[in-house]
């Protein structure tokens, strides 16, 4: 009794390393999965597949600017996937809301320490374009994964044209999607930056219309130390204490006392 009762625990305890070990040995693309509450940062290029099915085309950039080359699917995979790393690659999804025609891009990155002839492929960026621009309010509406604080306090940021949000608790995890040399001593947090080709005006209100935006990870600390410059700090567009700025009557501007010009 006492043989079989420690054949069975060495059983038990060979079985349970075999687990480990398999466990242990299995790629990271097993253990992918969101890091924010997007949904999307994180996902392996499967993952992203099952989760919207296959896209209607992929793009790859052509240059530092937003020049793009958009590719069919399946000339893509056949062809020119073979030309360029296959991260350069940006699958495409379209939809029409409201009236508004949304386009999905998703910008990928790989493990640095894998060497497979086809590496993994984890999402790190998603770019959503609207035609025709849209205002600031009407975003949350077409893009179901925006949910915006509506804390007045919540880290938000503008230049002349983008505005710049922040979203929820750092996530250790997204450090692997960021390119950024000094990640690991930085807290990353989900971050979407909205876009305007024509500029934002100033007041900023929720009417100005937005052409892009970006759903990424993004450190709030780095732009207070690096980018205080470029990034000015803004009460969250999102909250109600803004909208109640908004409609508060502005003292009127002062005119300036005009100079004299005089004959030299």
């Amino acid at each position: 009794m006492l043989l079989r009762l420690s054949i069975q625990t060495v059983f038990s305890s060979l079985l349970l390393l075999v687990s480990t070990t398999v466990i242990w040995l299995q790629p990271s693309s097993v253990l992918a999965g969101p890091y924010f509450e997007d949904g999307y940062l994180g996902l392996t290029q499967t993952e992203l597949h099952q989760k919207l099915g296959m896209p209607q085309a992929v793009r790859d950039r052509k240059s530092a600017l937003r020049v793009f080359t958009y590719h069919a699917i399946t000339d893509w995979e056949k062809y020119f996937r073979k030309l360029v790393s296959p991260e350069n690659g940006e699958d495409v999804y379209t939809f029409k809301r409201d009236g508004i025609e949304i386009r999905y891009s998703f910008s990928y990155t790989v493990d640095p320490n894998d060497e497979s002839e086809n590496r993994t492929l984890f999402v790190r960026l998603v770019d959503i374009e609207f035609s025709p621009a849209v205002p600031l309010a009407k975003i949350p509406t077409l893009v179901p994964e925006f949910h915006p604080s509506e804390d007045p306090a919540s880290p938000s940021f503008r230049s002349n044209i983008w505005v710049l949000l922040f979203k929820g608790a750092a996530s250790p995890q997204a450090r692997f999607i960021v390119k950024e040399a000094t990640k690991d001593k930085l807290e990353w947090t989900l971050a979407y930056q909205l876009f305007s080709l024509q500029g934002l005006p100033d007041p900023l209100t929720t009417k100005s219309l937005v052409d892009r935006m970006e759903i990424s990870t993004q450190s709030v600390e780095l732009v207070k130390q690096r980018q205080r410059h470029t990034h000015d700090p803004i009460l969250n567009p999102y909250s109600r204490e803004f909208s109640q700025h908004a409609l508060a009557p502005q003292p009127p501007t002062a005119k300036k006392i005009p100079v004299p010009k005089y004959a030299e």
